[in-house]
């Protein structure tokens, strides 16, 4: 059995996100870092390898984006991840979540997983769909959300949740699904796995290996464009009272409020 993760490289938390006005694409140029939702995928899918029930042969972190993006990968697979695969062509620059969820496919299609993983969103564009979008074009089952997941007969019993407490899902292989941050807390890798990291197999493959059609992908062909961004208003100062006498301070702030109709 093969567990392919879906990874993606993303700007650091600590970086502040901006939107660059020539492109209309998120600004990348700062310091960036494995999709911190990812790794609970990962960690979902050690689990299964590790807990016996299922005979998983390999386990595949896969991620689409620049030459960066690498060490992405390479944080996957210091957490457990036996290689990986960098899907790397400039024709996929610019691509919206339908030409990545189309590309992300072809390249999964040629590993034929039996179950592919993903984190329930990206830190940066946050629009939670890329799984769906990619079962859609693998034809597999889709589940998001999901918090645990249990071995049942070759089956994954999973637990999702939901708008008004927790769905169980009983799903056949292969399928695509989502995870929660809640379903686990990742492990820290080890010196020794940080440090092997580099050593593991890495296939690097551009659109036309996998057979991704180049009218499919790109800005281009996007099939959402982002409009005009600039910044918000920027606010005035706030007043600021001092307490020097508590009968006054007091007076100035009922005024203040009555003023402004919130007494």
């Amino acid at each position: 059995m093969k567990i392919c993760v879906l990874v993606k490289e993303v700007p650091d938390a600590a970086v502040e996100k901006r939107i660059d006005p020539s492109t209309g694409r998120m600004d990348r140029s700062g310091e960036k870092n494995l999709n911190p939702f990812d790794t609970h995928a990962i960690e979902a899918a050690m689990q299964l390898k590790e807990g016996g029930e299922l005979e998983v042969d390999e386990v595949v972190a896969v991620t689409m984006g620049p030459d960066s993006a690498l060490r992405a990968l390479h944080k996957a697979v210091s957490l457990g991840a036996d290689r990986s695969v960098h899907l790397s062509d400039e024709a996929l620059a610019g691509s919206d979540v339908n030409g990545t969820g189309y590309a992300l496919a072809q390249a999964l299609a040629t590993e034929a997983p039996d179950l592919v993983l993903l984190g329930q969103q990206s830190d940066d564009g946050e629009c939670y769909t890329i799984g769906a979008v990619v079962a859609d074009h693998l034809r597999a089952p889709s589940l998001t959300q999901v918090i645990k997941i249990d071995v049942e007969d070759g089956r994954l019993r999973c637990e999702r949740q939901a708008e008004y407490g927790y769905d169980t899902v009983l799903v056949e292989l292969p399928a695509v699904i989502s995870v929660g941050d809640a379903i686990n807390e990742p492990r820290y890798p080890s010196l020794k796995a940080i440090m092997g990291a580099k050593k593991k197999p890495l296939a690097k493959v551009a659109a036309g290996d996998v057979g991704i059609a180049p009218d499919r992908v790109g800005y281009d062909n996007a099939r959402a464009h982002c409009g005009a961004f600039h910044d918000p208003p920027a606010k005035s100062a706030g007043q600021i009272i001092e307490d020097e006498d508590t009968n006054e301070t007091v007076e100035k702030i009922v005024a203040w409020l009555d003023e402004r109709k919130l007494i």
